[in-house]
Formats: structure tokens, C-alpha cells, sequence
């Protein structure tokens, strides 16, 4: 009983020795969004080629495995993917890599195996990324975007916020141009707000572990006066129509110039091409008689004596 034992063991590691061990290779440093980025399906067993093993890539929508092909139909699904083979490895290169596509687990496959031993170990590629930031004006109840400039009235209470999107939650600072404070956190509160707040004050995110990986942006903060602050914020909207009404007038005065100039001179040069008037096409032919017709006509006459 032992030795059947024992021969069964043998067996089966015999088996398991036959089988090739596949293993995936993957970038050896931090993915960032946009690298370029090459899998390695490496072959053990030098009788296996490559057109027996084949890419997959574990969706965690469908919750399964799905073969990666060269097909046009998956590079549509997937853009910027590209399969190659040689003699013993299958390369996966991704030319551009992107978080939402490309970031997952993938894992070699040999086609002539049964599982759980046709497969490598699967490979985590994690995508690094911070998209831009945006500020926004939380002062009120309302969530309001700010582009460049934020109007607050002399003594009010204001609160902004700086927020963005990356693979793992940043830490934000807030700093004032020209001062040497630093505020870490993604919300600045300034109470009963004087007029030497004003100023541009800078918004910066950073990724906790890849500093390389960092965002900023800056607004400027205008302080109005209290008396009459709803008239002078009108007055300031109002100056800033009037100088983009003003530059748009001169660009259209400058297009109207330039095209009267140029049919002007359009006009001078088909005036030109005409040529002078021949005065003499248009004058009638002079006949004059000759003097054997006159002496012709005047033959009856008698001479004088």
C-alpha cells in the first residue's frame, strides 16, 4: 500500500514537472497615467512556444477572467494595446496607460493546460494619477466655482475649497503670495475679512507617497468696501463689460478698416488694367476730292480771254 502511495506521488509530480510554469512580468517602478507600460509572459518549458499562451485581464464588472486578442475589436474596447510575440515570451505593451482601462490584474494562460496549472500568479497594475484641481466658494449654503476671482465684502465671513480626484487621497496646503504661512488643509477660512486680505492665495495638492505627482492653482481674492458694497460690485462687473465691449469694438473697427482698404486698392487695380480711350477710332473719315475730278465737273466751262 505504501509503494502504490508513493508510486502516485511520483506520478504526479512528474506531471507537475511537465508542465511549463508561466510567469508575468510588469514595470518595476510606480506606474504614472499616460507611461508606457510592457508585459512579459515568460515560458519555463522551452517545447512550449507563445502560440500556445495567451494574455487575460480579470474585469471587476463582470467579476471574471476575459481573454486580451489582437483583434481590432478589443483595441477599440481598450485603445493603445499591442500583443507581440516571440520565440519565448508574449509581450503586452500599452502605449499610453490609463486608470480606467488598464488599471486591474492580469495573468498569463497556457492554451493545452487545465486549471488551476495553466496559469501564472496574477500581476496588480496600479495606476498613479491627480487630475486638476478646481476652488470652489463655500462661504454659502451653495457650492459655487471659482475661475480666477473672488469678490468678498469688507468684514464678511469667507470659506473656500480646493478639491481633486487621484489613485490615493492627497494632502492640500493653502498659502498667500508674499506671506510665509501655510495653511494644510483643503479649506482656507478667513473671518471678518479686511482689506489687506486681498491678494492671490495658492491652493497646492500633493500625492502622499510620489512627489513628482502634484497640482496647484491660484485665485485672486478682491476685498470691496462696505459702504455701498452692492454698488461697487456693480461698478466693478460694470467696468469689466465696458472693457471687453471696448476690446471687441476695436477689433471689429480694425476688420472693418482692413477690409475697406483692401477693396479700395482692388478698385485702383481694375481701373488700372483698362488702358487710354483711342480718340481717333471714333472720329468720322474726311473725304477729299481730287483735282481731276474738280477739272472733271468744271469741263463745260469756257476759259477767260
Amino acid at each position: 500500500m505504501r509503494g502504490f502511495i508513493l508510486f502516485a506521488i511520483l506520478v504526479i509530480a512528474h506531471a507537475h514537472s511537465s508542465i511549463a510554469t508561466l510567469v508575468i512580468k510588469g514595470p518595476d517602478k510606480p506606474v504614472l497615467e499616460n507611461d508606457e507600460v510592457t508585459l512579459e509572459c515568460l515560458l519555463s518549458d522551452s517545447e512550449l512556444n507563445t502560440s500556445q499562451v495567451h494574455f487575460e485581464k480579470f474585469s471587476k464588472y463582470m467579476n471574471k477572467w476575459y481573454r486580451l486578442e489582437e483583434e481590432p475589436i478589443y483595441r477599440r474596447c481598450i485603445p493603445g494595446v499591442i500583443l507581440r510575440r516571440e520565440a519565448s515570451q508574449l509581450l503586452l505593451s500599452i502605449r499610453s496607460i490609463h486608470s480606467y482601462f488598464h488599471q486591474g490584474l492580469y495573468r498569463c494562460v497556457a492554451d493545452n493546460a487545465t486549471a488551476p496549472d495553466n496559469s501564472s500568479q496574477p500581476l496588480a497594475i496600479t495606476i498613479n494619477y491627480m487630475r486638476e484641481l478646481s476652488v470652489y466658494d463655500v462661504s454659502s449654503s451653495s457650492r459655487k466655482f471659482i475661475k480666477e476671482n473672488l469678490l468678498v465684502k469688507l468684514g464678511d465671513d469667507m470659506e473656500v475649497e480646493c478639491s481633486t480626484t487621484a489613485s490615493e487621497a492627497p494632502q492640500y496646503f493653502w498659502q498667500k503670495y508674499g506671506e510665509d504661512w501655510i495653511v494644510p488643509s483643503s479649506k482656507l477660512r478667513l473671518k471678518n475679512v479686511r482689506m489687506e486680505d486681498g491678494g492671490d492665495y495658492t491652493c497646492m495638492a500633493k500625492h502622499p507617497t510620489l512627489s513628482s505627482l502634484k497640482r496647484s492653482s491660484t485665485i485672486s481674492i478682491t476685498v470691496l468696501p462696505a459702504t455701498n458694497s452692492r454698488l461697487n460690485q456693480a461698478w466693478y462687473n460694470s467696468t469689466n463689460l465696458v472693457l471687453m465691449t471696448s476690446v471687441a469694438g476695436a477689433v471689429l473697427l480694425v476688420l472693418i478698416l482692413s477690409i475697406t482698404v483692401f477693396l479700395v486698392r482692388r478698385a485702383k487695380q481694375a481701373k488700372s488694367t483698362k488702358g487710354p480711350i483711342d480718340d481717333h477710332s471714333q472720329k468720322k473719315p474726311i473725304y477729299t476730292a481730287s483735282v481731276e475730278s474738280l477739272a472733271s465737273t468744271s469741263g463745260d466751262k469756257q476759259p477767260l480771254v
